[in-house]
């Protein structure tokens, strides 16, 4: 088990919080630590970054999509053989999305008892920060705020006022004081920081964010703390996924353009009899040997120049979907599935499977969580038809020029969608969505997938 954790959180976003996760993480790593990061909330990119600085694949922990002994189940199976679990917060510390804050970091800092540790941006701040500091303590009284780390810090003159005018008023250990450095940087895009797997200097700028918090961030107090933390609930182990038949291999798009997969769905998937087989949609010539596809999010406009060049694959993907081959696409995946992806002026020819134009768009289309109605009309899906079930969709596009008569999957009960009121598009044995989906209890897509490759490649009920 685990000898402890902590949650890292902050007032508002933007604050640094990741940067300073991030560098953390490789921190303890360095220190010979077994770090398992996990990231409260819906999202692939900051995971990413995590799992590569901490050296463990990075799950995500959501009030909002999960019951809470779901999360009791995932934190304890993947922590049994770690030294330490790091859990980077989402969002400011109490922001929810009811009033009550019961979907908020510190809903799950109580959860699972971990201390939280606040940083804090202090730029044009002294004095001011302990007032800050105390409403953020006394708030809920149902956390802990076990330290405080001040970044961004204009220089020695500021540290030390800062210093004395916390040290003064609160009872709160500062754990660090972080100055402005310009070796604590990563570049940002509409949705975060960009995908590690587009930045072809990740372990670069992971040593220097690493080394900048082990300048600045006391690591001896930090792993102090996590011994602080309550014991964890014991909880039922995670569920098996029951394999029905035989293994089928799925191929998975990984490359520059699509890399948006939850770690804990591919295991499902493998739970389920599934060999996953990577593909690379901007360099390899035509899918592997595959009995179904999965085609993730991502940022295709990013590559499309790359994706349209392609056209072997292009030609390759199409024509296996024409002939009935099982592909699920996920937002990314969607998008590189219509005919032609237009951004920042040009427009270039993807797989036109999908009968849509994907049009780039400066401000979010559909951005946060979703509520989902399975209209029957799909092959396969994670919940009977209708019974509706959450998941989660960010997007800076729409689909333009669709033709008439498509048919959807899901009736959207909340979010964007593809047209305000469906998600799903529905091609012979092709399901692509805006929607991300999460293979959890309320909505095992997973083995629904794997069950429908069966059935298509005739491999159900054998032995």
């Amino acid at each position: 088990m685990t000898n402890g954790h902590f949650l890292v959180a902050a007032p508002h976003k933007s604050s640094g919080k990741t940067t300073l996760t991030l560098g953390i993480c490789g921190a303890l790593a360095a220190r010979g630590r077994r770090v398992q990061p996990f990231k409260k909330g819906p999202d692939f990119i900051d995971p990413m970054w995590l799992g590569a600085a901490s050296g463990r694949l990075c799950y995500n922990l959501d009030l909002h999509l999960m019951q809470t002994d779901e999360i009791r189940r995932l934190f304890v199976a993947h922590t049994t053989d770690a030294d330490m679990a790091v859990i980077e917060g989402n969002m400011g510390l109490f922001d929810s999305l009811d009033v009550e804050g019961t979907q908020s970091n510190a809903a799950l800092a109580a959860l699972l008892g971990s201390p939280v540790i606040l940083v804090v941006d202090v730029r044009g701040m002294t004095r001011s920060v302990v007032p800050l500091l105390l409403g953020f303590q006394h708030f809920d009284p149902s956390i802990r705020i076990a330290g405080v780390i001040l970044n961004k810090v204009a220089g020695a003159r500021h540290e030390t006022r800062l210093r004395e005018a916390v040290a003064h008023y609160t009872d709160l250990p500062v754990l660090g004081m972080v100055h402005r450095d310009p070796r604590l940087g990563i570049d940002e895009r509409h949705l975060g920081l960009i995908p590690s797997n587009e930045e072809a200097k990740v372990r670069s700028i992971l040593q220097d964010i690493t080394a900048a918090v082990t300048d600045y961030i006391d690591l001896d107090a930090l792993e102090r703390l996590a011994t602080t933390a309550a014991p964890i609930p014991r909880a039922q182990p995670l569920p098996a996924v029951v394999s029905a038949g035989m293994p089928v291999r799925i191929g998975i798009a990984r490359d520059r353009a699509f890399g948006f997969y939850y770690p804990d769905d591919l295991e499902a998937l493998q739970a389920a009899g599934a060999t996953l087989v990577p593909f690379d949609t901007l360099h390899d010539s035509h899918l592997p040997a595959v009995d179904g596809v999965f085609i993730g999010g991502g940022f295709p406009e990013t590559q499309m120049d790359a994706l349209a060049a392609n056209t072997a694959m292009r030609q390759s993907i199409r024509a296996a979907i024409e002939h009935g081959l099982p592909v699920y696409a996920e937002c990314g995946g969607l998008m590189y599935l219509t005919r032609s992806i237009a951004w920042q002026g040009r427009r270039m020819d993807m797989v036109g499977v999908i009968p849509a134009d994907t049009v780039m768009t400066d401000k979010p289309v559909g951005r946060g969580y979703t509520r989902l109605k399975p209209t029957g009309a799909a092959p396969w899906a994670p919940c009977p038809a209708g019974v509706a079930f959450d998941a989660h969709e960010f997007h800076y596009s729409h689909l333009e020029n669709l033709s008439a008569g498509l048919t959807f999957a899901y009736e959207v009960e909340r979010g964007a969608g593809i047209d305000g009121r469906h998600d799903g598009i529905v091609y012979k044995n092709l399901l692509a969505n805006y929607a991300h989906l999460r293979h959890l209890d309320g909505s095992p897509w997973a083995g629904a997938f794997v069950d429908f490759v069966r059935r298509v490649r005739g491999l159900s009920n054998t032995a």
